[in-house]
């Protein structure tokens, strides 16, 4: 994807964006990645982060001055590496990409328990289904929700688990 002489400063990350931050770092992106595919917030964050990437540096100056009152309440390490994260500009698009990973990942999970409740239904009686009393207690197995992988099918480079 280049751009040519107009935009000069794109943003070309090799692969995933993974190897271009220390360890620390890109655990906490993507520890804070999961939490927001788990708060089914990811369209609404990567909007934002889309709109703050010019700006991702003076953020993490920002996050320097509220330190001292962030200490209280937050992991004082998650914090720090996360500040540390953000000084660097490819950062937050490593940030984007891992949302979309695990929000893809999070999206076929859903899908997949979906299909089988609705096959699990079609076993209900009548007064069960359309009238919504007497419904048996059911629990999605195992499988359904981490579908076991196919030998055929290139392996994903991220963990699947929510």
């Amino acid at each position: 994807m280049s751009h040519g002489g107009f935009l000069k400063g794109g943003m070309d990350l090799p692969g995933d964006g993974k190897g271009l931050l220390p360890e620390e770092q890109e655990a906490v992106l993507d520890k804070l990645a999961r939490k927001v595919v788990d708060k089914g917030m990811s369209v609404p964050a990567i909007l934002f982060l889309e709109s703050v990437k010019p700006l991702n540096f003076i953020g993490s100056q920002t996050m320097v001055f509220f330190e001292p009152m962030v200490q209280t309440v937050f992991n004082f390490k998650d914090y720090d590496n996360l500040r540390s994260a953000l000084e660097k500009r490819e950062s937050i698009e490593i940030l984007i990409l891992r949302i979309e990973e695990y929000d893809a990942v999070s999206h076929r999970q859903e899908k997949e328990v979906k299909k089988w409740y609705k096959q699990e239904k079609k076993k209900w009686k009548w007064y069960q289904r359309y009238l919504g009393i007497f419904t048996p207690k059911y629990t999605v197995p195992d499988e359904v929700v981490n579908p076991p992988e196919d030998s055929d099918k290139p392996k994903d480079s991220g963990g699947e688990s929510k």
